[in-house]
């Protein structure tokens, strides 16, 4: 008999042995008190902590008007959406929320699914089905959700150097005038922290007949003079085909989207899988993602706060001798470069200092690259950030780290 339970296990064993198995921290935010949370250890204590590492980058999933909105649209319309967007799943919330999405991108059109990963999959896989012969270029450190999606539609592939212009023209170059293409990229890449340039890209794609698909779920909120991201702030939203975000970031909410012309959005909604078969959003959340959309696009100074956060931290541990990876970005990421290492810092920081960071290791960020990921947002003010740099210090020397200082 094969004992399948003994091969889990094993597999199991392997995650532990590398110092790669995840721990989900079980933790409950304090409404109105962001970045506050308690956090549960699973033996019957809790311990109030501070959260460094959530994607609620503007602390939207805490704003009064978000939870305003979400309370009143519960108490209108319920629970669930009741189906598909075919089948009763589409409710006036929804239409709101993709009209405001399209004007937030400059776009004449948008559609909503469960969640960033589902839209970049599900867009991605449809177009090869609307284009016969289209061949995807990637940018080598694109997403998951994005590799999956151009592994789903099952059509040719062309990897690039990451934001690396010279590497794709010279791909372009290699196809077919006439054959359909699309490159796909991303503004923001959460890991590093680095930036593409965007105008480059399209610059290139255009000279070759390229589609262009820019994945923004990091930017979205936080740049742009309405929180439309990168692509706003560059002034280049017009130029590109297709724009896809996330509402589970710094709209705090949850759910996914994309933007483009009105006949490309009405052929992934009509084409594509992801979105056809599945329940819609929830009226509740799309009725507070709609209220956050709004909301940023009239309050620039939290994204000026948010900028000025980031680069207070990055300042103050790069003082300190901590390895900032430097970055134009919002993200602060700290190297450590060992998967065992990086998980001692971040239980250490918790047990020990209440400070809540994620260790990122493989195959999230490739092996050697382990590091703590920080997102400081508009909330954490300058006692906090006194106190993190406070217990990183400690902790780096506990786990036989050196600092440059």
């Amino acid at each position: 008999m094969i004992d399948y339970e003994a091969m889990v296990a094993e597999n199991l064993d392997g995650l532990r042995e590398e110092g790669r198995y995840r721990v989900f921290a079980d933790i409950v935010r304090d409404r109105g008190n962001f970045p506050r949370a308690v956090y549960h250890d699973g033996e019957g204590k809790r311990q109030d902590i501070v959260v460094w590492c959530s994607n609620d980058y503007l602390g939207m999933g805490q704003n009064v008007n978000v939870l305003d909105a979400m309370h009143r649209a519960l108490e209108r319309a319920g629970a669930g959406s009741g189906g598909t967007r075919n089948i009763s799943g589409t409710t006036h919330f929804h239409v709101q929320l993709e009209r405001e999405l399209a004007d937030l991108h400059a776009k004449e059109s948008a559609l909503l699914f469960t969640s960033g990963y589902v839209s970049n999959d599900a867009t991605l896989s449809t177009l090869s089905k609307l284009f016969p012969g289209l061949v995807y270029l990637s940018d080598e450190l694109n997403h998951a959700s994005m590799i999956s999606g151009i592994k789903n539609a099952q059509a040719s592939k062309l990897v690039f150097k990451h934001n690396d212009v010279a590497d794709l023209r010279a791909k372009l170059k290699e196809l077919p005038a006439d054959q359909p293409k699309v490159v796909a990229f991303e503004s923001v890449y959460s890991m590093d922290g680095d930036i593409a340039p965007i105008a480059d890209i399209v610059a290139v794609a255009k000279e070759h007949h390229a589609l262009t698909y820019i994945d923004e779920v990091h930017a979205v909120g936080m740049y742009g003079a309405r929180g439309g991201g990168v692509t706003e702030r560059d002034h280049i939203a017009n130029e590109i085909d297709i724009i896809e975000g996330t509402l589970g970031k710094a709209i705090g909410v949850m759910g996914g989207y994309i933007t483009a012309s009105r006949h490309m959005v009405d052929a992934i909604r009509s084409f594509a899988s992801g979105f056809i078969f599945t329940t819609s959003l929830p009226p509740v959340l799309a009725a507070g993602a709609l209220a956050s959309v709004r909301h940023l696009k009239a309050h620039g100074e939290l994204r000026d706060r948010h900028q000025e956060r980031a680069a207070t931290l990055k300042a103050r541990l790069k003082k300190v001798g901590l390895p900032v990876m430097d970055n134009p970005s919002h993200i602060v990421p700290v190297f450590v470069g060992d998967p065992v290492r990086c998980k001692a810092l971040s239980d250490k920081l918790l047990r020990k200092h209440g400070i809540y960071v994620q260790p990122i290791n493989y195959p999230t960020v490739p092996r050697g690259t382990e590091r703590l990921r920080f997102t400081p947002t508009p909330l954490h003010d300058d006692a906090l950030m006194d106190g993190l740099v406070d217990a990183l210090i400690s902790v780096w020397e506990e786990v036989g780290l050196r600092r440059a200082a």
